[in-house]
Formats: structure tokens, sequence, C-alpha cells
């Protein structure tokens, strides 16, 4: 991918000084709105321990909860950590091909972090982008650079999505017939809107032209109104990013096979995700199939986000108790509590020390990687049965062989580098 990281062909038009310092306050508000988030999630959380209490479900949540096996449990937080570790790789598949990239795995590290954290604490998710744009600016990225490796990445991501709900679609339709009835008529209405985001971000991506003629008239058509704000900024912030941005994509685009693997990738990260309810069912006692409740899960994502409050709170609760009651029966309200513990909660917590990391200038991520492939072709060389295989100072070990051509097998030739042999005749 050579267009999203360090393409100088592509010089940002607006000052990249103004953009960080905006991006910068952009996100100084949405930590506003993370705390107005944690205040609205604690206020639904105490009226869903109300509804427990009221509804005399208490004694049984408690007894739920005191058979749940922690092991279990573990286990499904351990996937929710292979969820962020595959994140990092999404982004760091398209990086590694550049060889001037100044982002390391411990900015990409930052950057899902944020993505995860802002995603989770911010109503839609719209929070986690400018977040994310905000540390790859501060690792050296131009904002149209960071701009275009991010929305990227995220189309590769609500791609990934879509197919994902479209094969658990037809191998559960099913399930989801005989267990919610016209529930799965909305998830196919959900699927579609996920279709046409997808291809609302194509769009914008593959047919900058348009969209530059689109928000132009829209910002024209708002300096005609009551509304005051500097139309001239906004004029050039689009003339200046969108065409950068469709250039990146665009570039990044012409590799396919990095595409199809960033594709892959994010397939994965998704699955480790809808698989989280498995691992509940496990921890409950409960006899699960892992395909069923990925398609569960896929479904349970796509109502959740399109719900526009944080967490997708309030769907999220009515979701898990229609998709997943055959599987937990009673059980369902302490199940729904370790799920969101493992799947939300969690992550939201052990993200927050992540948001700091920076590489400060070490190596990059294509250095990173080009090291450990040395590493690795070292080793296979020093493999038995290699010839000529290298050790350490430049020594060659090689078989010798007896004058009737027989291998001496406890006796080896050493080559002598040629500065030790010199040393050695000028002692003689």
């Amino acid at each position: 991918m050579s267009g999203p990281q360090t393409n100088e062909r592509h010089a940002p038009k607006v000052a990249p000084k103004t953009m960080v310092q905006a991006t910068t306050k952009h996100e100084r508000s949405e930590f506003g709105s993370v705390r107005k988030s944690v205040l609205f999630l604690g206020a639904v959380m105490v009226v869903y321990i109300l509804y427990v209490i009221f509804s005399g479900q208490m004694d049984e949540f408690v007894s739920s909860l005191r058979g749940v096996d922690i092991t279990w449990v573990l286990r499904g937080g351990l996937c929710m950590f292979f969820y962020y570790i595959l994140g990092v790789v999404g982004y760091a598949v398209p990086v590694a091909r550049e060889k001037r990239s100044p982002l390391g795995f411990r900015d990409l590290m930052s950057v899902e972090a944020a993505g995860i954290f802002f995603s989770f604490l911010s109503p839609g998710g719209t929070g986690a982008a400018p977040a994310q744009i905000y540390r790859l600016t501060r690792a050296g990225l131009s904002v149209g650079a960071s701009s275009a490796l991010q929305y990227t990445r995220f189309i590769v991501y609500e791609a990934a999505e879509g197919i994902f709900a479209a094969i658990m679609l037809i191998f559960r339709y099913r399930y989801f017939i005989d267990t919610v009835g016209n529930f799965a008529v909305i998830g196919l209405v959900l699927f579609g809107v996920k279709i046409i985001e997808v291809f609302a971000l194509l769009v914008i991506c593959l047919c900058p032209g348009f969209v530059l003629r689109t928000g132009n008239g829209l910002i024209n058509l708002l300096g005609k109104t009551p509304i005051k704000a500097d139309f001239v900024h906004w004029h050039s912030v689009v003339d200046g990013q969108v065409q950068e941005f469709s250039d990146g994509f665009k570039d990044a685009a012409k590799d396919l096979p990095m595409m199809l693997l960033a594709l892959l990738v994010s397939l994965l990260q998704l699955g480790c995700q809808y698989a989280l309810a498995w691992f509940v069912a496990h921890a409950f006692g409960k006899s699960a199939d892992l395909v069923t409740c990925l398609a569960a899960g896929s479904m349970l994502e796509l109502l959740t986000s399109a719900i526009p409050l944080p967490g997708g709170a309030l769907g999220a609760e009515g979701g898990f108790a229609m998709l997943f009651h055959p599987m937990f029966g009673s059980t369902i309200t302490a199940a729904y509590v370790v799920w969101r513990f493992i799947e939300y909660i969690g992550p939201i917590v052990a993200m927050v020390p992540l948001l700091g990391l920076r590489s400060r200038g070490g190596r990059n991520v294509y250095q990173r990687l080009a090291r450990i492939r040395q590493g690795l072709d070292t080793f296979r060389r020093g493999l038995p049965g290699q010839k000529g295989h290298e050790i350490s100072g430049g020594i060659k070990i090689k078989p010798k062989t007896a004058p009737h051509g027989k291998a001496e097998p406890r006796h080896a030739a050493v080559s002598i580098p040629d500065s030790q042999a010199m040393g050695d005749s000028k002692r003689k």
C-alpha cells in the first residue's frame, strides 16, 4: 500500500498544523462526550439492577452467577484480547510495505485502543475515527494520509461486517425464523443498511469529484442561512482533503493481495467478538453451537450499531434476550451481565493504559518485520541439512571428507576469517 502512509506526491492543501489543532480540539470534546456516556451507562445499569430486583429475578440472578465457570470467562476474555491484536494487525497489513512510514507497532496499538475505547463510549461509535486520526498524525502522518489509512481500514472492516452477516444468514437463517420470527426481517433490513453504508463509502473514495461538488454545494447552501461559521475554512478542508483521501484509497486498492489479507484479518477479528456468547454459554454449563453463536452475535452487532446510544445501550439488552434466550433460558439475565463484561466493560478498562503508547522515532513496522524475517532466515539457514550455513563471526562449518570419500562425523574443517589468519602469521 503506497498511498495512505507516506505518499509525498499528494501533499495536503490545508495546513497540517491547523488540522491537527482542530483534531485535538475534537478529541477533547470527545473526552467530554465520554464522561457523559459513562454517566449515561451508569444510569442504565442502575435501572437494569432495579428491574431485576422488582421483577423478582434477584435470587435466580445471584444463584446463576454463583454457578459460573470462571475459566470459561477467562477464555472469553482471551478471545477478546485476540480481537484487539487482530485489530492492530489490520492496521499493520497496509503499513508493512512502507519503508519510510513513521508508524511503529506501538503507534498502531494506540490507534486500535483509541478505536475500541471511543467507539464503545460514544453515541453510534462516532468518536472512534477522529481519535484514531489524531493518533496517526501525532505519529508523523499528514492529516490526509492519516484519513486515508483510517477510512481504508474502516471500509474494509465495514465490508467484513456485511460479508460475515451474509454468510451467517445463509447458514443460520432458519434459526432466526424459528426463534425470533419477524425479527429476522429486521435483521435483513439492518443487513441492507450495512450494504448501503459500504456503497456510500466507496462512492466517496472512488468519485471524489462528485463528493467535492456535493460538499461545496451544501456549504454554499449553509452560507445563505443565518448560521455563522467559517465557510471559507470548510471549503478549504473539503478541497484539500477529499482528493488526497481518494488518491490514498485508490493507491491502496491497487494492491489487491493486501486488501484481501486485510479483509481476512477483519473477518477473523469479528469472529473473535461474535464468538463470545459461546464462551459464556459454556461458563453457565450450557451446550451451544459455535456457528449459531457467531450468527446471533453478528445479528446483534448490526442491531447495536444501529442504536444511536453509547455502547448500543437498550438495543444490546433486548437483542441479546431475543437472540440468545433459546440457549440460556432462565439464566439469560445473568448471562447478559457476564457477556457484557467480557465484550464491553472489560475492553474499555483494558484500553485506557494503551491510549498513550508511542513509538517515538523507533523502528517502524517495515523495519520490525524485516528484522523478524532476517532472524527467521538466519535460523532457517542454521538448521541441520542446510549447505553452507553461517554462524556468528562469519565462521562457516562444512563436513570434512576422508581421502576415500567417507565422511568423518567427529571432525570439521573450520574456515577462519582473514583478519584472524593475518594475526597468526605475525605471531609466527
